[in-house]
């Protein structure tokens, strides 16, 4: 392709005006692209989907959803999508917002009076620490953008992220101190987005998990997004993998966040901050909602108002990191990553949503830039 000609996006939008989607094959450029990161056991395999607002405009599969077994990756093989989850109960806390029943910048203790009573780290040293008062109370927006002061987790949430109730994990984090005052410092928080859930749970009359099936879920068709994959789901789970011990090749492990079996409904409780497991197909339905500023196939689940506060940056200049509710924001687009390496990016101005789903903690040799050439690919010109 010669410079100036429309790079790749511009060919996929003519590809899904002359069908409504397409899968691509081992042979074409991007199939291509990504097969040698596979071939050089630096990545075990990978679904990328791409999307628009009109719908799917292409999937590749590449590699293996079991090596050791020959299983071959395919469109309807199941993630672990860990922290992808976040943007999703940011915008089910925002439906609540919009209906008038909280509002971003109430303190929870308004609604979790266990908060009223929380205190901040003033001094920190090997002798002693000191707590007092925040200046102000913790509040949604904060919760949802990482500026609450709260650590990642608490104590009491090991070894899994995913063994308490989400009323009983959340009491544990109004027992914690603060790190940081409320809305000065960002501070990466599980306990953060699990907190905003709660608020939910109170407001809503509705377990989280059921709201999330009832208002999101079901009416988008992500058939495929759960908390506890079923056998048949997990028959289509992606193992996943990390660098063996000399850092050449690849291994197996289980999920370590994650209490076995998968399905364990009595065990295992939804975590709303990164519990959650689905396809490529499901999240691109998550995605063109958000394209389409709200609204999907003549539903509307959110009003452009809302998703344009819930995508834009909400973290302060005086912090480094751009933090949305719920999202992680750049210069042109949002969206979030997961623990093992899954990944969406939605860029609106370029009506495209790019989505990468693969099962890795940490990868040998190049593996790790196998998701900027999928990227690149579709984002940058090319001289080819």
């Amino acid at each position: 392709m010669k410079t100036g000609s429309p790079h790749p996006a511009a060919f996929l939008t003519l590809a899904l005006i002359c069908a409504p989607a397409f899968l691509l094959g081992e042979t074409t450029p991007l199939a291509g692209k990504l097969q040698p990161f596979v071939d050089k056991g630096e990545l075990a395999g990978v679904v990328a989907l791409v999307a628009n607002r009109e719908g799917v405009v292409s999937v590749t599969t590449i590699g293996h959803a079991d090596r050791e077994a020959g299983k071959a990756m395919t469109p309807d093989s199941l993630f672990w999508i860990a922290s992808q989850t976040k943007p999703m109960t940011a915008l089910a806390v925002m439906m609540l917002v919009e209906e008038g029943k909280l509002g971003l910048d109430d303190p929870v203790s308004k609604y979790l009076p266990e908060f009223s009573t929380q205190m901040v780290v003033s001094e920190k040293s090997d002798e002693r620490m000191v707590l007092t008062k925040p200046s102000r109370p913790v509040t949604i927006r904060d919760c949802l953008s990482h500026m609450s002061g709260m650590p990642f987790k608490s104590a009491a949430e090991e070894p899994t992220l995913d063994g308490l109730p989400l009323a009983a994990a959340v009491k544990t984090y109004a027992m914690t101190p603060l790190q940081t005052e409320p809305g000065t410092a960002y501070q990466y928080s599980n306990a953060g987005i699990n907190t905003a859930a709660r608020v939910l749970e109170v407001v809503s009359g509705m377990s989280y998990e059921a709201f999330m099936q009832e208002r999101l879920f079901d009416p988008l068709g992500m058939k495929d997004t759960t908390f506890w994959p079923d056998e048949t789901q997990t028959a289509r789970l992606a193992k996943s993998y990390r660098p063996d011990k000399e850092k050449t090749g690849l291994e197996t492990f289980d999920i370590t966040q994650l209490l076995y079996p998968l399905s364990d409904r009595t065990r295992r409780f939804p975590m709303p901050a990164g519990g959650l497991f689905s396809t490529a197909a499901d999240t691109a339905r998550f995605c063109r909602m958000l394209l389409n500023r709200g609204e999907l196939d003549g539903r509307r689940y959110l009003s452009e108002a809302s998703v344009a506060e819930l995508t834009k940056r909400q973290t302060p200049d005086s912090v480094n990191n751009a933090y949305g509710l719920g999202f992680a924001v750049g210069p042109d687009w949002f969206g979030h990553g997961g623990a093992h390496a899954t990944n969406v990016e939605i860029h609106p101005d370029k009506n495209l949503a790019l989505i990468w789903m693969v099962q890795h903690s940490g990868f040998p040799g190049e593996g790790k830039n196998a998701q900027g050439v999928f990227k690149n690919y579709l984002l940058k010109p090319t001289t080819e």
